[in-house]
């Protein structure tokens, strides 16, 4: 039975990860295609924030479908809690960092460099790990943020040398990483404001981010932009912003279930390792060829990033007893899975 049961765990969490393999990496091409495609649109605050309007517009429509059908879908009350507004606003900040300079990166470089463009959210995630959190990292650790740090530099060597290098989207690219980590950490701290539950988080974090983009757009002129676009009455345009939102609403809840079922650090793996099979998937698709220095470059940063995964495993099982982390992983994990677990069968 307590094989059974394990088992289910490690399917449940496996299952996490790949659905959010498969949403990050549609929502980086949909977003590639409205940022510098065809019908490009010059304002990455607007295609973000309307982004934030089909999430929140999607919660109230799946909010409405559990009332219809109880007995099948199961969705947290949706209706605003200032206390709550305000014990989310943090998080929803470092959202809004977040997605803006990773749109901001895309629209700058190619997706196949956007591996390499954000490859130091393991280095800030120990630096912030550091300065927020107080916890120290052993020189082990610290050895393979250098080779990560190392392989970034080449990468960015390589794309200089191939004449496609671009400094503002690689500028881009560092803070994203930077708010990736930070939105990691936040995350974990801001769950119990809204029981645990990632539907509710995602919602709120999405309403606050609404009206924290409203200003963006005036201050950084997009408003004129919008609406002196050619194909604002396009209805190619309008779906690909719509699929752009529906995706983007799949992308903050996986995140915050990958999160809530793995941590913070295993989070920011996975996306590593899922940003170096996109960057495969683009260079097959866009027909690029690259050097074998390039190639280099991204092994060296996805070798770096595991080496350090495998470092921290070991130090946590040799700094922590056995049994204790048995009754702790035993605990929390019944408490997390079951729910949503629960939830996912009824959705």
């Amino acid at each position: 039975m307590t094989e059974k049961t394990l088992l289910q765990r490690y399917v449940h969490i496996l299952t996490v990860v790949a659905c959010y393999w498969f949403v990050s990496i549609t929502l980086v091409f949909v977003n590639k295609s409205l940022l510098s495609g065809a019908e490009k649109l010059d304002a990455p605050l607007f295609v973000t924030c309307y982004q934030c309007i089909v999430t929140v517009a999607a919660c109230y429509a799946i909010r409405t479908a559990s009332r219809i059908f109880p007995d099948r879908i199961s969705f947290p009350s949706l209706q605003l809690d200032i206390q709550v507004i305000k014990q989310v606003m943090p998080l929803s900040i470092v959202f809004v960092g977040m997605i803006t300079f990773n749109n901001l990166c895309l629209k700058h470089v190619d997706i196949s460099f956007y591996y390499i463009g954000r490859s130091l959210t393991t280095v800030f995630n120990v630096l912030m790990t550091y300065f927020i959190l107080g916890q120290k990292t052993s020189l082990s650790a610290i050895a393979c943020c250098g080779v990560i740090v190392g392989g970034f530099y080449l990468g960015v060597d390589q794309e200089d040398a191939a004449g496609s290098f671009s400094l503002s989207g690689t500028i881009y690219g560092i803070l994203a990483s930077l708010f990736v980590s930070l939105f990691s950490i936040y995350t974990k701290k801001v769950l119990p404001s809204v029981d645990g539950n990632i539907w509710a988080l995602t919602f709120y974090n999405n309403v606050n981010a609404c009206v924290l983009f409203l200003p963006l757009m005036v201050i950084f002129g997009e408003i004129p932009t919008v609406f002196n676009f050619q194909y604002l009455t396009s209805i190619n345009f309008w779906f690909m912003m719509t699929i752009g939102g529906i995706f983007g609403f799949g992308i903050g809840y996986v995140t915050g279930l990958q999160i809530k079922v793995t941590s913070p650090l295993t989070h920011n793996i996975s996306g590593t390792a899922k940003a170096a099979a996109q960057t495969v998937l683009a260079t097959q698709w866009f027909m690029e060829t690259k050097s074998f220095l390039w190639w280099l470059s991204n092994m060296v940063v996805l070798g770096g990033s595991l080496a350090y995964a495998r470092v921290r495993q070991l130090e946590m099982k040799n700094n922590t007893p056995e049994k204790t982390v048995s009754k702790v992983m035993e605990t929390s994990k019944d408490n997390s899975a079951s729910e949503e677990e629960n939830t996912l069968q009824k959705v």
